[in-house]
């Protein structure tokens, strides 16, 4: 009997994306506000373009995670600003575009 290791390899990579891009969107949305945007979609075009190229097959599948995480995070800045505006999360005092 062998054992599979494949989707709990992928199931930590998504899960360690995630984690990762929380407090990322958190920290950027504080520090350059929803201007930031731009860059979640480089990344997430430049790791899609990767995934495609690579030939290893979990190189290959943690980039396809990396690139949809970083697509969701463009949504997560703008609701991050929401968020901020109700009083969730601190304003940035060195920033006035609220």
């Amino acid at each position: 009997m062998s054992v599979n290791i494949e989707g709990l390899v992928l199931g930590a990579s998504a899960f360690l994306c995630i984690g990762m891009f929380h407090p990322l969107v958190i920290k950027a949305e504080y520090h350059f506000g929803v201007k930031i945007w731009w860059a979640f979609l480089i990344a997430g075009i430049v790791a899609v373009c990767g995934s495609l190229f690579v030939e290893n097959t979990y190189l290959s599948a943690f980039l396809g995670i990396f690139a949809f995480s970083a697509f969701w995070g463009i949504g997560e800045v703008f609701k991050q600003r929401q968020r901020v505006l109700k009083g969730w999360f601190p304003k940035n005092p060195k920033r006035t575009d609220y």
